[in-house]
C-alpha cells in the first residue's frame, strides 16, 4: 500500500468491515472477458468465508465455473467531514469462489446471509425455508477468503 498510514491491519478492524456490510463488488474472469457484479453478502467469521446466493444457471456461475478465483471489495461510508473529505473505510480481498452442494453448509449459508442482511430473519426463515426441497432449488455460493487488505480515510470532523 502506498499510503501505509491509511492501512486497516487489525483483524478485528478488517472483520469488523465485512461483518458491517450488506453488499460486495466481485470481480471475475473468464479468457481475456471481465465480469464485476454487485451482491448482498453474509459474512462467516468462523471460516473466513462470504455467502451468496444466486441462480442455478447464469453468467456468475459460467464465470465461476471457468475461473473460480476472484476479488472483491466492501466500503463503508462514513460521510463527508472536514470540507471535502470523504471519510471511508474498505476491505479488498481475494479468494475462490464455491459452489456449495452440501445441504447442511446450504442451511448455515442461508442462515449466515439472513441473519446479516435482514433485521427479523425468523420471518423469512419460518416463511421460504420450511423443507429442505426449498435449499435444493437455490443455489448457493461461499468465496473462502485467502488474502484481505483494507484503508481508511479518518477526515476529522
Amino acid at each position: 500500500m502506498r499510503r501505509v498510514e491509511k492501512e486497516i491491519s487489525e483483524k478485528r478492524d478488517l472483520t469488523m468491515i465485512l461483518k458491517g456490510g450488506k453488499y460486495t463488488v466481485i470481480s471475475m474472469c473468464k479468457e481475456n472477458e471481465v465480469y464485476l457484479v454487485t451482491l448482498s453478502y453474509g459474512y462467516d467469521e468462523s471460516k473466513n468465508a462470504l455467502y451468496f446466493h444466486c441462480a442455478k444457471e447464469g453468467k456468475k456461475i459460467d464465470f465461476i465455473k471457468s475461473n473460480p478465483f476472484v476479488c472483491g471489495t466492501v466500503i463503508e461510508d462514513n460521510g463527508y467531514k472536514d470540507g471535502c473529505v470523504q471519510a471511508y473505510r474498505s476491505v479488498v480481498f481475494r479468494g475462490k469462489m464455491i459452489i456449495v452442494e452440501d445441504l447442511h453448509e446450504k442451511k448455515i449459508g442461508f442462515d449466515v446471509l439472513l441473519n446479516q442482511l435482514e433485521n427479523d430473519p425468523s420471518t423469512i426463515k419460518n416463511k421460504l425455508f420450511k423443507k429442505d426441497e426449498t435449499y435444493e432449488n437455490l443455489e448457493l455460493l461461499r468465496l473462502d477468503i485467502n488474502e484481505i487488505s483494507g484503508k481508511e480515510e479518518k477526515a476529522e470532523s
